[in-house]
């Protein structure tokens, strides 16, 4: 049998097509550090590439030249015993890591935390480059302004053996003061340390702060404000020597405005003033901005009382002066009381006004009282002035007369006057305790009996004990009063009455207290 053609019998393949070439992937550029910790291990890492391959691979993994260039590189750096080896061998060691071309130094490895936190808590290893780099252009700052400080605080021309330390000008003192302040912000922004004030004015170099004395073991140590305790730190430094310069009344400020409520201070603060001579007026302007922003103070009040007495010294003699400085005090105290028209300690320095400049006799005083009775019947303070200024004046009432005494002095029309004024008062507000009590007080500075107004008291309490439906009181400070009134007349069931009902019905909240009068009569 004849051999077969190869292929002779069957159709030619069709051709296939090439299947394209799978492209390599680009090999990726290694990665960029991005904190300071990776920047120290790359660095680390680059003068130690077999080290590295020896702790991510293991040591097996090292060619037989990298196991010697490796063993060579660590009897370099940790043995220190090459002056043992014999010339030749020194050279041959060094032959080999020639070859090897490797560093043969290395830097310390990074460690954890060896950059420190910042203030927040961060670990400085996890800054970016920038940000580190802000930050130790902000550590250089701070040293460059350290540097600056102690030459400042001792110049380096200066001899203490035979010179007197120098006087630093005003310009040299502003210049130290802003670079403490910049040295402040800074290590505030870096450590989240606040420096204090004074701390930072070499205006304030030369004092020693007293701290406050705190007894060991206190159950309850106020825990003051770090500015507040520094500066009473120097308020104490400076009052032990008694100091009375411009920068202690700047101290007094600055305290005041922390706690205007500090007795001692406003005391030292007096003092200063009077020896460095400050004028009144000056001293008033800067208290009366304090004035409105502590409206309840008792201590600025007391201050003002003993500016007025320095104040008045001067004035007493320049009547068209002291008509001008009771124009202003008027004006900054219808200010103040439009704010607070009950302020007692306002009133109390106005009653001290009024007796210091001796305006008994004001149109003004008296026309403000009423103006301000008028507005609010229900004033008391307002009340109480009015009787200070009609049975205090010494042209018509007798010297240091006690307020709740006869006293022959007072004219009888102004005692007409007032029990008229009173009631008037009263009608508009029946239940207002303010006038009535008035009308006490002026019944007894004018030596008159309670009878005299009992006509007017009854109008307010009709129908009295005549059963709930009938008996109609308008005022239950009526019935006090007709109470008094009774027993001074000698009707007792009338004044038990009066008093009865009130406990009972018209003041029952002090039931106790009626019950107690009518055991009394």
């Amino acid at each position: 049998m004849p051999a077969k053609i190869k292929g002779g019998n069957s159709k030619a393949k069709e051709a296939e097509p090439a299947k394209p070439k799978q492209q390599e992937p680009k090999p990726q550029p290694p990665k960029k550090p991005q904190t300071v910790r990776e920047i120290a291990w790359e660095q680390y890492w680059a003068w130690n590439p077999i080290h590295r391959t020896v702790e991510e691979q293991g040591f097996a993994s090292l060619s037989q030249a990298d196991r010697r260039t490796y063993l060579n590189l660590e009897f370099v750096r940790n043995s220190g015993q090459i002056d043992q080896l014999s010339k030749k061998g020194q050279r041959e060691l060094w032959k080999q890591l020639s070859e090897a071309n490797v560093p043969l130094r290395s830097g310390p490895r990074p460690r954890d935390g060896q950059w420190g936190n910042d203030k927040n808590g961060r670990d400085i290893g996890d800054y970016t480059p920038e940000e580190y780099a802000v930050r130790e252009r902000k550590l250089s700052r701070i040293r460059e302004l350290e540097f600056a400080c102690s030459s400042f605080r001792r110049p380096r021309d200066w001899d203490p053996a035979t010179e007197e330390e120098p006087t630093p000008t005003e310009e040299e003192l502003k210049g130290e003061k802003d670079r403490r302040q910049e040295m402040a912000v800074l290590r505030n922004q870096l450590y989240g340390v606040k420096s204090n004030a004074y701390e930072n004015d070499p205006e304030w170099d030369d004092v020693v702060p007293i701290p406050q004395d705190e007894p060991e073991g206190a159950l309850a140590a106020i825990a003051y404000a770090e500015d507040y305790a520094e500066a009473m730190g120097y308020l104490r430094a400076v009052m032990a020597v008694k100091e009375h310069t411009p920068r202690c009344l700047r101290l007094t400020e600055h305290i005041i405005d922390m706690n205007p409520a500090h007795y001692t201070v406003w005391l030292y603060r007096f003092d200063i003033v009077k020896v460095l001579g400050i004028p009144i007026a000056d001293e008033l302007e800067w208290l009366n901005e304090l004035s409105l922003e502590h409206l309840k103070n008792f201590q600025i009040w007391h201050q003002r009382q003993l500016l007025l007495d320095v104040h008045f010294n001067t004035l007493q003699s320049d009547e068209g002066a002291l008509e001008a400085f009771a124009r202003s005090e008027h004006n900054f105290l219808r200010d103040i009381l439009e704010r607070d028209t009950k302020n007692y300690h306002v009133w109390g320095y106005r009653q001290y006004f009024v007796r210091k400049l001796r305006l008994w006799d004001s149109d003004d005083e008296m026309r403000y009282v009423e103006l301000m009775i008028s507005t609010d019947v229900r004033n008391n303070s307002a009340w109480s002035h009015r009787f200070f200024l009609v049975f205090g004046n010494p042209g018509q009432s007798t010297p240091d007369s006690h307020s709740t005494e006869y006293d022959p002095q007072v004219p009888a029309d102004i005692i007409d006057r007032e029990i008229l004024y009173s009631q008037e008062k009263i009608n508009l507000a029946p239940q207002n305790q303010s006038p009535w009590n008035y009308l006490r007080g002026v019944l007894v500075k004018g030596g008159r009996p309670l009878g005299t107004v009992r006509e007017f008291a009854e109008t307010f309490a009709v129908h009295l004990g005549d059963g709930d439906e009938k008996e109609e009181v308008r005022s239950s400070h009526a019935l006090d009063l007709l109470a008094d009134i009774y027993k001074e007349a000698g009707e007792k069931d009338k004044a038990d009455l009066c008093l009865r009902r009130l406990g009972e019905k018209w003041d029952r909240i002090r039931e106790g207290y009626w019950a107690y009068r009518r055991q009394m009569l």
